[in-house]
């Protein structure tokens, strides 16, 4: 079967290559892989793992092949998950408890954009505890985590902001349902109770300055790529209980992970959620993919199709 691996010398650090098939543990399903996403997280794996590592973790597809301890979808079943790797193939294992079920109304290329951004919006904003009547301010709202965290919170009950980089990103954001779009956090801003930042740097030192007493940042990335200057009276507003926590998604029971696809592949059946998807590209593309999302240039969800 041909993917992609990782070759310095080639364009963006990939080449497709003959691979061999899959092998599958008892507890894995095997994937015909028709659309796959690209994460940011990934271009950085991709720099440092370069001697043919096999690169692709969010793919949707179907199932030609049972996990054999009986667990998961049967052969023929169409499916969103999260590999471990090897995704950008044209066949992937998958363990069965990180697959879920598609509903024929969701294409292949949507679904393909949830997993590691929708699991990581979801499972950020259930930091927060109940959302209803709340006030949540989502940073780098028009990325890929941030766009699901915006209308997942708002799905919530949340008042949901949304911070954005520039004022060229505020209508796409507005349209997910945010109640209000920022380009900056001056001092008319929050308080809020959460914050889900993924920009670090000023903006988390800023988000943590406007947190309502007892409130809580939950920072899940660093996309800005600035060290945050954290000091004790940036606490101030939010005493007493104010709160800073890390939030990595595989720290959070990587088993029920098919249990939440399932939660999210439905509300994009029932127009709950937009994954955002920029116009899909084949994936004998994806070096150009994986260079346009180094250099910024990709709007909406980054997704490759096979077919």
């Amino acid at each position: 079967m041909l993917g992609y691996v990782t070759d310095p010398a080639a364009a963006a650090g990939i080449a497709l290559r003959d691979l061999p098939e899959p092998e599958p543990r008892e507890h894995d399903v095997v994937v015909e892989v028709a659309a796959y996403a690209i994460n940011r997280g990934e271009l950085a794996l991709i720099e440092r793992r370069t001697d043919g590592w096999p690169p692709g973790q969010d793919v949707a597809g179907v199932v030609v092949a049972a996990a054999t301890d009986g667990t998961g979808p049967a052969v023929g079943t169409r499916v969103v998950g999260v590999a471990d790797q090897a995704g950008w193939s044209e066949r992937v294992a998958v363990p069965s408890h990180r697959v879920a079920p598609l509903p024929d109304s969701v294409s292949f290329a949507a679904a393909a954009a949830l997993p590691v951004a929708g699991l990581t919006a979801l499972r950020a904003l259930r930091t927060g505890g109940p959302l209803l009547g709340r006030k949540v301010l989502v940073t780098g709202a028009s990325g890929g985590v941030g766009s699901f965290a915006v209308q997942l919170a708002r799905a919530a009950g949340a008042v949901v902001s949304a911070l954005v980089s520039s004022p060229a990103r505020v209508d796409a954001v507005s349209s997910l349902g945010a109640g209000e779009v920022l380009t900056e956090l001056d001092d008319t801003a929050g308080p809020f109770d959460l914050v889900l930042d993924g920009v670090g740097g000023k903006v988390l030192t800023g988000a943590i300055r406007r947190l309502a007493p007892g409130g809580l940042v939950t920072a899940y990335g660093v996309a800005g790529g600035e060290r945050s200057d954290i000091a004790f009276y940036d606490f101030a507003a939010a005493a007493p209980g104010g709160r800073l926590q890390g939030f990595f998604v595989y720290s959070t029971g990587e088993e029920t992970f098919g249990a939440d696809l399932v939660l999210l592949g439905g509300m994009v059946a029932d127009g709950t959620l937009s994954p955002q998807v920029g116009t899909p590209r084949d994936w004998r593309e994806t070096p150009a993919a994986v260079e346009a999302l180094r250099a910024r240039q990709v709007t909406g969800r980054l997704v490759l199709v096979r077919g």
